[in-house]
């Protein structure tokens, strides 16, 4: 039995998508921040006390898009993961590209727009993610505007690990992206997909 541990309001989201994608039959385990990742049965399963975890048949995995790239390396075929190697390898690269570049930026503009109180929102702060933010997209739309999807004109597990990132933009913070019109007509593919509607509906 394939089980997946966390809310799908958490990093577990991105992990139910690739799952969805892949028409695996899995458990849900929707357990949410604080006390339920800090139980001794879950502190066994990840010490870190920390969502998302997977549980694989015995193959215990945590930190989201290893989660990600694991499923698709073991689970997936071409072109969700490409029999090309290079292409392969550029799937790493996004992901990691995700990682690295969208996401501290949108944890930054989470955390001085909703999750700080009003004493503890920077502006300065804000407003130099923001312009990273959009540094970013920059690169991006520029690489969107010659393929369909990240890798090539196919949606991958790159396309899903980087659009989970990006998604608290349009859906959550309501940033403007019109400035970079082929990644946000990108994001809107991969969030319209049916396996990520599904999520949606999760608890």
């Amino acid at each position: 039995m394939i089980t997946l541990y966390g809310t799908s309001g958490s990093r577990a989201n991105r992990c139910l998508w690739v799952l969805e994608e892949l028409g695996l039959e899995y458990e849900h385990a929707p357990i949410g921040f604080g006390a339920d990742c800090r139980s001794p049965d879950y502190l066994r399963i990840n010490p870190n006390g920390h969502i998302p975890s997977l549980d694989d048949h015995g193959t215990i995995l945590w930190e989201s898009v290893a989660i990600n790239l694991y499923l698709a390396d073991k689970y997936g075929a071409d072109p969700f993961w490409p029999s090309n190697r290079e292409m392969r390898g550029k799937c790493y690269q996004w992901s990691l590209w995700g990682v690295n570049e969208i996401e501290p930026r949108v944890q930054a503009l989470m955390a001085h727009r909703i999750y700080n109180p009003p004493e503890r929102r920077d502006p300065e702060a804000d407003n130099r993610a923001l312009g990273e933010l959009k540094g970013s997209f920059r690169i991006l739309d520029d690489h969107l505007r010659q393929s369909e999807y990240l890798v090539g004109d196919a949606f991958t597990v790159a396309d899903a690990n980087v659009a989970s990132i990006a998604r608290a933009l349009v859906l959550t913070l309501k940033i403007d992206l019109s400035e970079s019109p082929a990644a946000r007509e990108w994001l809107s593919r991969c969030l319209g997909r049916e396996g990520y509607q599904r999520v949606l509906r999760m608890k």
